[in-house]
């Protein structure tokens, strides 16, 4: 995975999409498949997006896959320590990897849901609650964030935005492909 730092010093992935759309009672998280090594695809079909715990909470990762599974691991310890309660479980999350000689080093960021709320974790401490329900990370995310709000005012189901939003981050970014992983809650 190549990164970089945005104007405002945070760290930008270079190797994948995630996007989260939450709207009418439904949310969706869909990722696309591709594992890049530089300019080369290593894997098509990856699974960046996945239920964790009991099945009530969705995920997506961009960054290394090793750091993204210790991520989903702790993030799901802290679900079991707060009772499936996301919010919580997301500010410990968060706190333990800003604070962590460990996971701090960690390179990832995560696009999470459940039932009630839409959250963005960044290893920076952030828990991130996007104002309009839609979410996007990775090199392919400002792609899918534009073409995601762009059709909300056109189209009701949340999945098909997310599905249209990775279509259109396929098209115009190298390091997203077109096989997509969808889970819906």
């Amino acid at each position: 995975m190549n990164t970089s730092r945005d104007s405002h010093g945070l760290v930008q992935w270079h190797g994948t999409t995630i996007i989260g759309v939450k709207k009418g009672g439904k949310t969706v998280i869909a990722g696309d498949g591709q594992v890049s090594m530089g300019n080369t695809v290593m894997k098509p079909n990856a699974r960046k997006v996945r239920r964790l715990g009991d099945g009530s909470v969705i995920a997506g990762f961009a960054g290394a896959t090793a750091d993204a599974f210790t991520l989903f691991e702790r993030l799901e310890k802290k679900l079991e320590q707060h009772r499936g309660q996301l919010m919580r479980a997301a500010v410990e999350l968060a706190k333990d990897w800003r604070t962590d000689k460990y996971l701090r080093n960690l390179e990832a960021l995560m696009i999470v849901a459940d039932k009630d709320v839409l959250l963005i974790l960044t290893g920076n401490g952030d828990v991130l609650e996007p104002e309009e329900g839609i979410a996007a990370i990775g090199s392919g995310g400002n792609y899918a964030l534009s073409a995601a709000k762009a059709l909300t005012d056109y189209e009701d189901d949340p999945e098909k935005i997310a599905r249209r939003a990775m279509a259109v981050a396929a098209e115009v970014c190298v390091f997203t492909n077109d096989r997509v992983t969808v889970e819906t809650i």
